[in-house]
Protein backbone atom coordinates (compact mmCIF):
# COMPACT_ATOMS: atom_id res chain seq x y z
CA UNK A 1 0.00 0.00 0.00
CA UNK A 2 0.96 3.76 -0.46
CA UNK A 3 1.49 5.59 2.53
CA UNK A 4 2.55 9.52 3.38
CA UNK A 5 5.51 9.60 5.63
CA UNK A 6 8.30 12.02 7.12
CA UNK A 7 11.56 10.39 6.01
CA UNK A 8 14.88 11.17 7.08
CA UNK A 9 17.80 10.52 4.28
CA UNK A 10 21.27 11.90 5.60
CA UNK A 11 22.77 13.50 8.75
CA UNK A 12 21.33 17.06 9.44
CA UNK A 13 18.99 17.12 7.27
CA UNK A 14 15.38 18.14 7.37
CA UNK A 15 12.66 15.93 7.27
CA UNK A 16 10.63 15.28 3.85
CA UNK A 17 7.43 13.92 3.47
CA UNK A 18 7.35 11.52 0.79
CA UNK A 19 4.59 8.91 -0.47
CA UNK A 20 6.15 5.69 0.32
CA UNK A 21 5.52 1.61 -0.18
CA UNK A 22 4.37 -0.06 3.01
CA UNK A 23 4.10 -3.72 3.25
CA UNK A 24 1.33 -5.54 4.73
CA UNK A 25 2.10 -6.90 8.50
CA UNK A 26 4.46 -10.50 8.32
CA UNK A 27 4.11 -12.73 11.80
CA UNK A 28 3.78 -11.40 14.63
CA UNK A 29 3.35 -7.93 13.12
CA UNK A 30 0.38 -5.48 13.02
CA UNK A 31 -0.64 -2.66 10.79
CA UNK A 32 -1.96 0.15 12.23
CA UNK A 33 -3.85 3.78 11.00
CA UNK A 34 -2.35 6.38 12.74
CA UNK A 35 -4.14 8.78 15.12
CA UNK A 36 -1.74 11.10 16.48
CA UNK A 37 2.33 10.96 17.00
CA UNK A 38 4.57 13.05 19.94
CA UNK A 39 7.08 15.16 18.42
CA UNK A 40 9.94 13.64 20.97
CA UNK A 41 13.60 15.19 21.02
CA UNK A 42 15.29 11.59 20.72
CA UNK A 43 13.91 12.16 17.14
CA UNK A 44 15.87 15.03 16.56
CA UNK A 45 18.63 13.01 17.91
CA UNK A 46 18.38 11.29 14.68
CA UNK A 47 19.48 14.42 12.68
CA UNK A 48 22.66 15.21 14.55
CA UNK A 49 23.99 11.65 15.08
CA UNK A 50 23.38 11.71 18.78
CA UNK A 51 20.90 8.68 18.01
CA UNK A 52 23.08 6.58 15.67
CA UNK A 53 21.02 4.69 13.52
CA UNK A 54 21.31 3.03 9.94
CA UNK A 55 19.53 5.68 7.28
CA UNK A 56 17.06 6.40 6.00
CA UNK A 57 14.86 5.94 8.55
CA UNK A 58 10.67 6.75 8.73
CA UNK A 59 10.88 8.86 12.13
CA UNK A 60 8.66 8.75 15.07
CA UNK A 61 8.37 6.67 18.38
CA UNK A 62 5.50 7.61 20.02
CA UNK A 63 1.83 7.31 18.57
CA UNK A 64 -1.22 6.08 18.82
CA UNK A 65 -3.60 4.75 16.32
CA UNK A 66 -6.15 1.90 15.35
CA UNK A 67 -5.31 -1.56 14.18
CA UNK A 68 -6.05 -2.50 10.74
CA UNK A 69 -4.63 -5.62 9.88
CA UNK A 70 -2.96 -8.21 11.96
CA UNK A 71 -0.26 -10.74 10.46
CA UNK A 72 0.03 -14.28 11.58
CA UNK A 73 -0.23 -15.41 14.98
CA UNK A 74 -1.26 -12.37 16.26
CA UNK A 75 -4.23 -13.22 18.70
CA UNK A 76 -3.40 -10.03 21.53
CA UNK A 77 -5.17 -7.60 19.00
CA UNK A 78 -7.86 -7.54 16.31
CA UNK A 79 -8.68 -5.21 13.59
CA UNK A 80 -10.28 -1.84 14.90
CA UNK A 81 -8.74 -1.73 18.56
CA UNK A 82 -7.49 0.89 19.77
CA UNK A 83 -3.71 0.50 20.61
CA UNK A 84 -0.86 2.83 21.75
CA UNK A 85 2.72 2.04 20.72
CA UNK A 86 5.87 1.35 23.57
CA UNK A 87 8.93 2.46 21.95
CA UNK A 88 10.58 -0.68 23.48
CA UNK A 89 9.54 -3.68 22.23
CA UNK A 90 8.93 -5.96 25.19
CA UNK A 91 8.53 -10.08 24.72
CA UNK A 92 7.28 -10.74 28.09
CA UNK A 93 9.18 -13.90 27.72
CA UNK A 94 13.25 -13.03 27.63
CA UNK A 95 14.92 -13.03 31.12
CA UNK A 96 14.81 -9.19 31.43
CA UNK A 97 11.25 -9.41 30.73
CA UNK A 98 10.36 -12.42 33.55
CA UNK A 99 12.11 -10.29 35.85
CA UNK A 100 10.45 -7.25 35.53
CA UNK A 101 12.25 -5.27 33.39
CA UNK A 102 10.92 -5.36 29.93
CA UNK A 103 12.18 -1.87 29.55
CA UNK A 104 15.41 -4.01 29.05
CA UNK A 105 13.47 -6.36 27.09
CA UNK A 106 16.30 -8.39 24.68
CA UNK A 107 13.83 -6.81 21.52
CA UNK A 108 15.26 -3.26 22.59
CA UNK A 109 18.53 -4.42 21.12
CA UNK A 110 16.86 -3.37 17.74
CA UNK A 111 15.12 -0.14 18.00
CA UNK A 112 17.92 2.10 16.71
CA UNK A 113 19.06 -0.52 13.95
CA UNK A 114 16.87 0.21 11.24
CA UNK A 115 14.97 -2.69 9.52
CA UNK A 116 11.86 -4.69 11.47
CA UNK A 117 12.88 -7.23 13.82
CA UNK A 118 13.27 -10.50 11.53
CA UNK A 119 16.03 -8.22 9.70
CA UNK A 120 14.13 -6.98 6.80
CA UNK A 121 12.19 -3.80 5.68
CA UNK A 122 8.50 -2.64 5.35
CA UNK A 123 8.77 1.09 4.02
CA UNK A 124 9.84 1.25 0.57
CA UNK A 125 11.01 4.34 -1.20
CA UNK A 126 13.34 5.32 -4.07
CA UNK A 127 14.26 1.94 -4.28
CA UNK A 128 15.84 0.67 -1.11
CA UNK A 129 14.35 0.08 2.45
CA UNK A 130 13.72 2.44 4.91
CA UNK A 131 14.24 1.71 8.79
CA UNK A 132 11.86 2.65 11.17
CA UNK A 133 12.05 4.41 14.30
CA UNK A 134 12.52 2.05 17.57
CA UNK A 135 10.52 -0.24 14.96
CA UNK A 136 7.49 1.62 14.62
CA UNK A 137 7.54 4.72 12.23
CA UNK A 138 4.73 7.11 13.81
CA UNK A 139 5.83 10.01 11.88
CA UNK A 140 3.35 8.07 8.95
CA UNK A 141 -0.15 7.38 8.32
CA UNK A 142 0.28 4.13 8.16
CA UNK A 143 2.73 1.75 10.03
CA UNK A 144 3.93 -2.06 10.45
CA UNK A 145 5.15 -2.60 13.70
CA UNK A 146 5.34 -5.76 16.17
CA UNK A 147 3.26 -7.03 18.53
CA UNK A 148 5.38 -6.75 21.07
CA UNK A 149 5.63 -2.77 21.01
CA UNK A 150 1.64 -2.78 20.38
CA UNK A 151 -0.11 -1.83 23.85
CA UNK A 152 -4.35 -2.40 23.58
CA UNK A 153 -6.25 0.53 25.32
CA UNK A 154 -9.66 0.97 26.17
CA UNK A 155 -11.76 2.56 23.77
CA UNK A 156 -13.05 4.97 25.08
CA UNK A 157 -9.49 6.44 25.10
CA UNK A 158 -8.45 9.64 23.60
CA UNK A 159 -6.36 8.87 20.50
CA UNK A 160 -4.21 12.15 20.50
CA UNK A 161 -3.97 11.44 24.34
CA UNK A 162 -2.88 7.76 24.54
CA UNK A 163 -0.21 8.69 21.70
CA UNK A 164 1.40 10.51 24.67
CA UNK A 165 1.83 7.71 27.02
CA UNK A 166 4.35 5.72 24.36
CA UNK A 167 7.43 7.61 25.75
CA UNK A 168 7.22 11.04 27.24
CA UNK A 169 4.85 10.58 29.93
CA UNK A 170 5.79 7.20 31.05
CA UNK A 171 9.53 7.55 31.12
CA UNK A 172 9.31 11.13 32.71
CA UNK A 173 6.88 9.54 35.45
CA UNK A 174 8.89 6.32 35.79
CA UNK A 175 12.14 8.29 35.89
CA UNK A 176 11.10 9.80 38.89
CA UNK A 177 8.47 7.63 41.03
CA UNK A 178 10.81 3.83 39.39
CA UNK A 179 14.36 4.88 38.84
CA UNK A 180 14.41 7.44 41.83
CA UNK A 181 12.33 6.02 44.08
CA UNK A 182 10.46 9.24 44.85
CA UNK A 183 8.54 8.74 47.95
CA UNK A 184 5.94 11.16 49.70
CA UNK A 185 7.51 13.81 51.75
CA UNK A 186 11.00 14.20 49.79
CA UNK A 187 12.74 16.64 47.97
CA UNK A 188 13.18 16.72 44.49
CA UNK A 189 14.82 18.66 41.45
CA UNK A 190 13.77 18.23 37.52
CA UNK A 191 16.88 19.31 35.78
CA UNK A 192 15.18 20.17 32.38
CA UNK A 193 11.29 20.73 32.19
CA UNK A 194 10.24 19.93 28.51
CA UNK A 195 8.45 17.02 27.52
CA UNK A 196 9.84 14.41 29.38
CA UNK A 197 10.85 16.45 33.02
CA UNK A 198 7.91 18.06 32.99
CA UNK A 199 6.36 14.21 33.67
CA UNK A 200 9.22 14.12 36.20
CA UNK A 201 7.80 17.01 38.05
CA UNK A 202 4.04 14.96 38.02
CA UNK A 203 5.46 11.89 39.23
CA UNK A 204 7.09 13.57 41.66
CA UNK A 205 3.55 15.44 42.86
CA UNK A 206 1.43 11.99 42.51
CA UNK A 207 4.45 10.42 44.77
CA UNK A 208 3.61 13.41 47.62
CA UNK A 209 7.08 15.02 47.64
CA UNK A 210 6.66 18.15 49.61
CA UNK A 211 9.29 19.96 47.65
CA UNK A 212 9.51 19.84 43.88
CA UNK A 213 12.14 22.25 42.00
CA UNK A 214 11.74 22.68 38.24
CA UNK A 215 14.97 23.75 37.17
CA UNK A 216 15.46 25.42 33.56
CA UNK A 217 16.95 27.83 31.91
CA UNK A 218 13.64 28.92 29.95
CA UNK A 219 11.39 30.94 31.89
CA UNK A 220 8.11 29.45 29.84
CA UNK A 221 9.17 26.31 30.86
CA UNK A 222 9.53 27.81 34.35
CA UNK A 223 6.23 28.99 34.94
CA UNK A 224 4.25 26.26 33.30
CA UNK A 225 5.69 23.80 35.56
CA UNK A 226 3.64 24.99 38.16
CA UNK A 227 0.58 23.68 36.72
CA UNK A 228 2.31 20.35 36.60
CA UNK A 229 3.30 20.57 40.29
CA UNK A 230 6.47 22.05 41.02
CA UNK A 231 6.28 24.41 44.36
CA UNK A 232 9.55 26.83 43.03
CA UNK A 233 11.39 26.90 39.70
CA UNK A 234 15.18 28.36 39.20
CA UNK A 235 17.20 29.12 36.30
CA UNK A 236 20.55 28.14 36.68
CA UNK A 237 22.17 24.95 38.99
CA UNK A 238 23.36 28.35 41.48
CA UNK A 239 20.01 29.62 41.91
CA UNK A 240 18.93 26.11 42.54
CA UNK A 241 21.54 24.96 44.80
CA UNK A 242 21.07 27.56 47.12
CA UNK A 243 17.14 27.62 46.65
CA UNK A 244 17.32 23.72 47.72
CA UNK A 245 19.84 23.91 50.69
CA UNK A 246 17.63 27.16 51.67
CA UNK A 247 14.42 24.86 51.55
CA UNK A 248 15.76 21.70 52.81
CA UNK A 249 17.80 23.10 55.68
CA UNK A 250 20.61 22.26 54.55
CA UNK A 251 19.51 18.30 53.65
CA UNK A 252 19.49 18.95 50.23
CA UNK A 253 17.12 16.91 48.04
CA UNK A 254 17.05 13.24 47.64
CA UNK A 255 16.33 12.89 43.94
CA UNK A 256 17.61 14.82 41.03
CA UNK A 257 16.03 13.81 37.69
CA UNK A 258 18.11 15.19 34.41
CA UNK A 259 16.01 15.40 31.33
CA UNK A 260 17.80 18.11 29.87
CA UNK A 261 18.12 18.33 25.69
CA UNK A 262 20.96 16.15 25.71
CA UNK A 263 22.90 14.55 28.59
CA UNK A 264 26.39 15.97 29.32
CA UNK A 265 29.25 14.99 31.47
CA UNK A 266 29.51 18.48 33.67
CA UNK A 267 25.96 17.23 34.38
CA UNK A 268 26.78 14.68 36.93
CA UNK A 269 28.32 17.09 39.02
CA UNK A 270 26.21 19.13 38.47
CA UNK A 271 22.83 17.14 39.75
CA UNK A 272 25.49 15.49 42.45
CA UNK A 273 25.44 18.93 44.06
CA UNK A 274 22.11 19.18 44.30
CA UNK A 275 21.80 15.58 46.23
CA UNK A 276 21.99 14.96 49.89
CA UNK A 277 23.52 12.07 51.69
CA UNK A 278 22.56 9.24 49.77
CA UNK A 279 20.77 11.25 47.01
CA UNK A 280 19.62 9.97 44.17
CA UNK A 281 20.75 11.14 40.53
CA UNK A 282 19.17 9.33 37.65
CA UNK A 283 20.19 10.16 34.03
CA UNK A 284 17.65 10.19 31.56
CA UNK A 285 18.96 12.57 28.80
CA UNK A 286 20.09 11.38 26.16
CA UNK A 287 24.19 11.39 25.82
CA UNK A 288 26.19 11.69 22.92
CA UNK A 289 27.53 8.31 21.96
CA UNK A 290 30.64 9.61 21.69
CA UNK A 291 31.29 10.90 25.44
CA UNK A 292 33.01 8.80 27.94
CA UNK A 293 33.61 11.22 30.60
CA UNK A 294 31.93 12.97 33.41
CA UNK A 295 32.71 15.11 35.88
CA UNK A 296 31.47 14.42 39.76
CA UNK A 297 32.90 13.81 43.28
CA UNK A 298 34.06 10.41 44.26
CA UNK A 299 34.32 11.52 47.10
CA UNK A 300 30.68 12.37 47.45
CA UNK A 301 29.66 9.10 45.99
CA UNK A 302 31.49 6.76 49.07
CA UNK A 303 31.50 9.66 52.15
CA UNK A 304 27.93 10.53 51.36
CA UNK A 305 26.63 7.16 49.49
CA UNK A 306 25.23 9.83 46.80
CA UNK A 307 24.35 6.97 43.50
CA UNK A 308 23.72 7.99 40.07
CA UNK A 309 21.16 5.77 37.81
CA UNK A 310 21.11 5.59 34.32
CA UNK A 311 17.16 5.59 33.16
CA UNK A 312 15.73 4.01 29.91
CA UNK A 313 11.73 4.38 29.55
CA UNK A 314 11.46 5.16 33.25
CA UNK A 315 12.25 1.78 34.44
CA UNK A 316 9.25 1.14 33.19
CA UNK A 317 6.91 -1.68 32.13
CA UNK A 318 5.02 -1.03 29.14
CA UNK A 319 2.30 -3.19 29.48
CA UNK A 320 1.21 -2.63 32.85
CA UNK A 321 2.81 0.93 33.18
CA UNK A 322 1.02 2.56 29.84
CA UNK A 323 -2.63 1.81 30.77
CA UNK A 324 -1.73 2.57 34.57
CA UNK A 325 -0.60 6.14 32.98
CA UNK A 326 -4.10 6.31 31.30
CA UNK A 327 -5.82 5.19 34.42
CA UNK A 328 -4.17 8.07 36.49
CA UNK A 329 -5.54 10.94 33.43
CA UNK A 330 -9.18 8.96 33.75
CA UNK A 331 -8.56 9.76 37.64
CA UNK A 332 -7.63 13.41 37.20
CA UNK A 333 -4.28 12.66 38.82
CA UNK A 334 -1.94 12.57 36.03
CA UNK A 335 -2.07 15.94 32.70
CA UNK A 336 -2.03 14.84 29.35
CA UNK A 337 -3.71 17.37 27.56
CA UNK A 338 -2.51 20.60 28.92
CA UNK A 339 0.85 18.81 28.09
CA UNK A 340 0.41 19.41 24.11
CA UNK A 341 1.20 23.09 23.67
CA UNK A 342 0.74 22.77 19.90
CA UNK A 343 -0.58 20.42 17.22
CA UNK A 344 0.91 19.92 13.84
CA UNK A 345 0.23 18.23 10.23
CA UNK A 346 2.81 15.89 8.97
CA UNK A 347 3.54 18.47 6.29
CA UNK A 348 4.36 20.89 9.23
CA UNK A 349 6.96 18.55 10.90
CA UNK A 350 9.70 20.62 10.29
CA UNK A 351 8.14 23.67 12.02
CA UNK A 352 7.02 21.56 15.43
CA UNK A 353 10.37 20.61 15.88
CA UNK A 354 11.54 24.02 14.93
CA UNK A 355 9.19 25.31 17.55
CA UNK A 356 10.72 22.56 19.98
CA UNK A 357 13.90 24.26 19.67
CA UNK A 358 12.60 27.60 20.24
CA UNK A 359 11.48 26.44 23.89
CA UNK A 360 8.02 27.39 22.93
CA UNK A 361 6.55 23.63 23.20
CA UNK A 362 6.32 21.47 26.02
CA UNK A 363 5.17 18.62 23.53
CA UNK A 364 4.40 19.41 19.81
CA UNK A 365 1.56 17.05 18.28
CA UNK A 366 1.34 15.51 14.60
CA UNK A 367 -2.19 14.61 14.13
CA UNK A 368 -3.34 12.74 10.98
Amino acid sequence: MKTKAAVLWGLHQKWEIEEVDLDGPKENEVLVKMAAAGLCHSDDHLITGDMPMQLPVVGGHEGAGVVVEVGPGVTDVAAGDSVALSFIPACGRCEPCSRGMSNLCVLGAAIIAGPQLDGTFRFHAKGQGLGQMCVLGTFSEYTVVPLASVIKVDPSTALDTAALVGCGVTTGYGSMVRTGEARDGDAVVVMGVGGIGMNAVQGARIAGARVIVALDPVEYKRSRSFEFGATHTAATVAEAQALIADLTRGQMADVCVVSADSAEGAYVAQALSLVGKRGRVVMTAIPHPADTCVDMSLFDLTLYEKQVRGSLFGSSNPRHDIPRMLDLYRAGRLKLDELVTREYTLDDINTGYADMHAGVNLRGLIRF
